[in-house]
């Protein structure tokens, strides 16, 4: 049976990578493991990932959480050190469509069959 923790190391994202993903989409930690290693695995996934962490920042600073959008500007610069191919940004249009495939395949995999 495997633990959280081997969930979250199997899909090559840090605890506060995930974590972000958590705040962004208002999911349980399982949830945005989940959501990580589908996008860890999508041709364009890294990007949306770093969408994910910029919306993150732009909504600490909107409700005047210095404090955690700093905590997440040190997650964002670890994620773009950690995925260099990220240094040049993806079309918006295109982390939009991935962000919703991404919560489709989600809400498909919560439907009983």
């Amino acid at each position: 049976m495997l633990t959280l923790e081997d969930c979250i190391a199997l899909c090559d994202l840090s605890e506060e990578e995930i974590e972000a993903i958590m705040e962004h989409e208002h999911v349980p930690e399982i949830v945005a493991v989940e959501m990580a290693q589908y996008l860890v695995t999508c041709p364009d996934g890294m990007p949306c990932l770093k969408r994910i962490i910029l919306d993150d920042i732009e909504a600490a600073e909107a409700r005047g959480d210095s404090e955690h959008a700093w905590k997440l500007r040190m997650v964002l610069r670890h994620f773009i050190r950690s995925h260099p191919e990220l240094a040049e940004a993806a079309p918006e249009a295109k982390i939009a469509a991935l962000t919703a495939a991404a919560r489709q395949a989600n809400r498909q995999k919560k439907r009983p069959t």
